[in-house]
């Protein structure tokens, strides 16, 4: 059974199209961001960076104590080395889906991440940081073009972790304000992905949880926060669990 600390975000959907495509035994955690669970004692003492997604796999390879697992990257990988699926056995093949897993990891995810925020978020509205990451993002998705015109999915054989990486950050192409019309072969290949029974009850799932506009309080818990504001707020939980 995995247990999976869970919001419908393109990180969460991540691992719930891995776990929709093997039918893999797994439950739903929620972790509300804009309410701040994801700073709470218990959730720290898995998911240290105070991000979801984070699992539990409560019945590990060989048996033995649970083993948590955080970063969405991390968790593909784990999740593909314990069912033996959608992670290449041979050399060639997993260095290409790895370097595609870590590709969307260190550029398509930041980077979308920054321009939605600047775009969608930001209380004062900055040109620069706008175009800085729009253009960045566009960058990128010409990359990603050109190796979906050579190939059918990202890493050059069958549908992978990588692409279960990067389709929940090329998706959001309409809020992040980006055209793809000169995308043909990502274009394609988002119609592909989407078209998948699994992506379809993956997405269905993040639709159970309640996404509302941001108010301030929300907006500080996600933006605001430092590594004296964490700490105190772990400290408060511990606290008020123990009255």
């Amino acid at each position: 059974m995995i247990e999976l600390h869970y919001w419908p975000t393109p990180n969460g959907h991540k691992i719930t199209l891995f776990l929709e495509e093997t039918g893999l035994e797994y439950r739903i955690v929620p972790v509300d961001i804009g309410a701040g669970e994801q700073f709470k004692p218990d959730f720290l003492a898995f998911s240290p960076n105070n991000r979801m997604p984070a699992i539990i796999d409560r019945t590990p390879a060989g048996g033995g104590e649970a083993i948590g697992v955080f970063e969405s990257g991390a968790i593909l990988v784990y999740l593909a080395e314990k069912t033996g699926h959608f992670l290449p056995a041979d050399v060639r093949g997993r260095k290409a889906v790895l370097e595609w897993l870590f590709w969307q990891m260190g550029g398509l995810g930041p980077m979308s991440g920054q321009a939605g925020h600047f775009l969608n978020y930001a209380q004062e509205q900055i040109p620069y940081a706008q175009a800085r990451y729009s253009n960045e993002v566009n960058r990128l998705y010409g990359v990603l073009d050109r190796q979906l015109a050579k190939h059918a999915f990202v890493a050059g054989g069958d549908y992978s972790i990588a692409d279960m990486a990067i389709y929940p950050w090329a998706v959001i192409r309409d809020r992040l304000q980006q055209d793809i019309a000169p995308f043909p072969a990502l274009s394609r290949w988002l119609d592909a992905v989407k078209a998948r029974p699994a992506t379809q009850r993956a997405y269905a799932k993040g639709e159970l949880y309640q996404r509302r506009p941001l108010d301030d309080a929300q907006r500080k818990v996600l933006f605001g926060q430092t590594a004296a504001s964490v700490s105190t707020a772990a400290t408060t939980a511990g606290a008020e669990r123990k009255t």
